[in-house]
């Protein structure tokens, strides 16, 4: 009797895919980070800039200066307001220089001691600090944390839950009608909030900046940091070996392994890192720093406040992760020899390019003209000729007033012997702009001499003080280009 063949399964095309799909995975889900409580020298640096920052943000659409919003951005009337500085669209180029300083400052302190702006004053870091006290005030610690989420959904989860969450969405909301309180008048937007008669635009800023906010720091966290934040993928090419970052000490803390505190840790040919992971459970970003430096790492420096605390019950000598320089670590230099080292070119350059940067910077806000005038040539009709026997040029002059008191202007011209200026003094409003109508005569004296030809005139507009009658000072003087066009 022959042997039965043997049945060899046949999978479809569809089945084996999705065999394959069970075993071959393109996306890894992304853990949840626990962070644990810290305390320690630097956690207290943190909070002090979480205060200050907050402090400023929330407090200075409230401050009142001459009788109106310190800071405001007016955009319908197209007016920013900075305490005793007017600014127009036109002086967006202080926008730009104020930009440009911003990332000197970054490539600066960078250079030095890493990223100290994303440890410490970042928006994201701060509102992520406020989410995170909010979170252990309700729902404990690490551990509490944990166990919270894995608990099954009854009354004690529900109500721990829906507090964390109303007390977010109430920082996110106050944080969404802050912003908006920048660019509305703050009191008359608490006002509308409180009668409920907020406008459209004014409803939809509070309530997206609101939801950013109540994104940002509640749930995506260490991931605006690991993927939407570009600082840390060039970061890298900021910092060199002579830059302060956190670092761990391997020859020191190498090998690690666990102990008693009575234990004699050379005896047992271990170093000082006992593995107890309390660096890797205080990081926001879930990183272990004892791999070397990683572009998730924000310089919070929980690390090594945590790892200190270890190291003062363990009885060992604090430091073993610390801010220190990658050739410190190696040539075991001491902290003066490292700030030393700091003082290098690249530090020297960025130092002083930001330096003359913000001289200049603020030279030119002080410097700035309280206004600002443009010439323009009547086109309907370039030359006429009066009755008194001249040639005459009308212009039209338009005025913008930088200041928030009502001024008076003279105008007058130059350029060709004999040039004469019919003109009454123009006045502007606060913060408004004016327009006056300048004619120039030329007597037909000159004006046979320079038929056919247009020559270049200088305008010159000064602001003269209400009280005396005289020009404020050098600034209050502005000049313009144009030209005068005499016939054949």
């Amino acid at each position: 009797m022959s042997k039965p063949a043997k049945v060899i399964p046949i999978m479809s095309a569809s089945a084996e895919v999705e065999d394959s799909a069970q075993f071959v995975s393109m996306y890894q889900k992304q853990p949840t980070i626990y962070p644990r409580a810290v305390k320690g020298w630097f956690a207290n640096w943190r909070w002090v800039f979480v205060w200050l920052t907050q402090l400023l943000f929330y407090g200075l659409p409230w401050l009142q200066w001459s009788g109106r919003q310190a800071v405001l951005f007016d955009l319908d009337a197209q007016r920013f307001y900075i305490f005793g500085l007017l600014l127009y669209p036109q002086d967006l180029i202080f926008l730009a220089a104020l930009l440009v300083l911003s990332a000197l400052a970054l490539f600066f302190f960078t250079a030095v001691a890493g990223r100290l702006w994303c440890g410490y004053t970042c928006p994201q870091t701060v509102y992520t600090e406020i989410f995170m006290w909010a979170e252990r005030k309700i729902e404990g610690d690490r551990v509490a944390r944990m166990r919270l989420d894995q608990q099954p959904w009854r009354w004690r989860k529900i109500w721990r839950k829906g507090a964390k969450h109303s007390a977010w969405l109430s920082i996110a909301l106050f944080t969404g009608f802050s912003f908006v309180g920048y660019f509305t008048p703050i009191r008359e937007l608490a006002v509308d909030m409180a009668s409920w008669n907020l406008s459209g635009w004014n409803a939809f800023w509070v309530l997206f900046y609101g939801a950013a906010t109540y994104g940002n720091a509640g749930f995506l966290r260490e991931q605006m940091c690991k993927y939407m934040c570009p600082y840390a993928r060039f970061q890298s090419a900021l910092i060199d070996k002579d830059s302060l970052i956190i670092t761990y000490d391997a020859k020191r803390g190498d090998p690690r392994g666990s102990r008693s505190r009575k234990a004699d840790s050379a005896a047992h040919g271990l170093g000082d890192c006992i593995d107890c992971t309390l660096c890797v459970q205080v990081c926001p970003t879930g990183i272990d720093i004892r791999n070397g430096l990683q572009n998730e790492c924000i310089g919070c420096a929980a690390c090594i406040d945590v790892c200190n605390d270890v190291m003062d019950k363990m009885g060992y000598a604090k430091g073993l992760i610390r801010y220190s320089t990658e050739n410190g670590v190696v040539n075991g230099w001491t902290r003066l020899q490292m700030f030393k080292r700091a003082l290098r070119p690249r530090v020297l350059i960025y130092g002083a390019v930001l330096s003359a940067a913000s001289v200049t910077f603020a030279a030119s806000v002080a410097m700035r003209s309280p206004f600002k005038f443009d010439v323009v040539k009547d086109r309907g009709a370039l030359a006429r000729v009066v009755e008194e026997g001249a040639v005459e040029n009308v212009y039209r002059i338009q005025i913008m007033n930088r200041t928030e008191a009502p001024q008076t202007y003279r105008v007058a011209a130059s350029g060709i012997d004999g040039l004469e200026v019919v003109a009454m003094p123009a006045s502007a409003g606060p913060a408004a702009v004016t327009s006056t109508s300048v004619s120039l005569r030329l007597p037909f004296v000159v004006a046979q001499g320079l038929a056919g030809r247009s020559v270049p005139v200088m305008f010159a507009v000064t602001g003269v003080e209400p009280t005396s009658g005289t020009s404020a000072d050098r600034s209050a003087i502005q000049f313009e280009k144009s030209t005068f066009f005499i016939p054949r």
